[in-house]
């Protein structure tokens, strides 16, 4: 008994000092990474955890615009493959929009077309047609614009706002989603994001190649906030949740009560309907119910290889051939996708909590799963 009493002082007596180090050190961080991930079941981030996080809400459009019902609605049922891929992946959201009408839809566990959950790196695309939005209110010039130009500690370093979009800024974060202690964890955890943001530095020369940071898209976001002088939640309503005429309220994290700037390299909790209204809006260059909100130039760059050598991205969005066709997507880490193939007016997005193994593909298998399986339902339908 005494033994079991010294280990508990012992075992106490350590934690403690673990957890005054962490404090000490800045690393308090990991801290909320345990209580929020461990603690609740988990062993990463999830689909519903912006409940443990502070968040702003985007207001539902004042004007909303349902997606009309395909007259063949839900009459294909999906592949035994298809199915297999929900199951073994936890699929919770699949949706297919056919010529603008929704063909087919089906949720799990409870979800349904209401449900908000993280999009994670989906987040990336937003903010990137946000940037086209400030380039076409006149709050930034071009995507030529020097980062300086906004963000002071950026000057004379050449990078511009469209080597951010593009994920080509030359800046040392460390894309790390094993390690607490690198960047990622922190900018996901810790209570204030610029100042992680700008002790980033740019060690490697900015528009030269493609490489794919976390942090290129939340100095993006600052630069948009700086140039609008509007916080991004504020923007993204006004410029694309309402007019686009989103059903639904969605909810964006933040970092601390006091800071609240927006985690906008991911984050975004909504359905998959609103979703679904960026592939079309993008699919449409940039014009919604005969409004243009960004410029069609902008969204044509946006969908297409800014590298040669690195053709699985553009300017905010993924890029694929798949099946030889033109397809752009805002992707997920868990497999959130919003899938858009304009030669064929489709729009597939899945949620759900996790994506397949990657191998050497730009794309987990999953993603080629949900595609080619779509087209066997389509062909079917035929």
């Amino acid at each position: 008994m005494k033994f079991i009493k010294r280990f508990f002082k012992w075992f106490v007596g350590v934690l403690l000092f673990l957890i005054a180090v962490a404090y000490i050190t800045d690393y308090d961080y990991i801290l909320k990474g345990i209580r929020v991930v461990y603690f609740t079941g988990h062993t990463t981030a999830f689909i519903d955890d912006h409940e443990y996080f502070e968040n702003e809400t985007i207001a539902a459009s004042t004007q909303p615009q349902p997606w009309p019902v395909h007259r063949d609605f839900n009459t294909i049922p999906p592949t035994e493959t298809l199915e297999e891929t929900h199951k073994t992946f936890g699929t919770v959201a699949f949706l297919i929009i056919k010529n603008d009408s929704i063909w087919h839809e089906a949720y799990a566990e409870g979800y349904d077309e209401t449900s908000q959950t993280n999009s994670f790196s989906m987040a990336k695309s937003i903010t990137s047609a946000l940037l086209g939005k400030a380039i076409k209110d006149g709050f930034i010039t071009s995507i030529n614009q020097p980062v300086g130009d906004f963000i002071p500690k950026f000057k004379n370093t050449y990078m511009t706002v469209g080597d951010l979009s593009s994920m080509a800024s030359g800046l040392n974060w460390d894309e790390s989603y094993t390690s607490p202690f690198s960047v990622t964890a922190q900018s996901y955890y810790d209570d204030d994001l610029a100042e992680t943001i700008l002790n980033l530095e740019v060690t490697e020369t900015p528009g030269e190649s493609y490489k794919y940071l976390s942090g290129n898209t939340q100095l993006l976001a600052m630069v948009i906030e700086k140039a609008s002088g509007k916080q991004l939640e504020t923007y993204l309503q006004e410029s694309f949740w309402n007019p686009m005429g989103a059903e639904q309220p969605a909810l964006w994290q933040v970092d601390d009560k006091e800071n609240r700037l927006v985690k906008a390299y991911c984050c975004i909790a909504s359905n998959a309907r609103d979703f679904a209204r960026f592939g079309k809006l993008y699919k449409d260059f940039g014009q919604w119910n005969g409004q243009q909100l960004i410029d069609s130039a902008f969204v044509a760059k946006s969908v297409r290889p800014r590298f040669e050598e690195s053709p699985e991205y553009g300017y905010g969005f993924w890029l694929s051939d798949y099946l030889d066709k033109q397809i752009f997507v805002m992707r997920g880490i868990l497999g959130q996708y919003v899938i858009t193939i304009p030669e064929d007016d489709l729009i597939i997005v899945r949620l759900g909590h996790q994506r397949g193994s990657r191998s050497d593909n730009p794309f987990s298998v999953d993603f080629y799963t949900y595609v080619k399986e779509t087209y066997e339902m389509l062909e079917t339908k035929r």
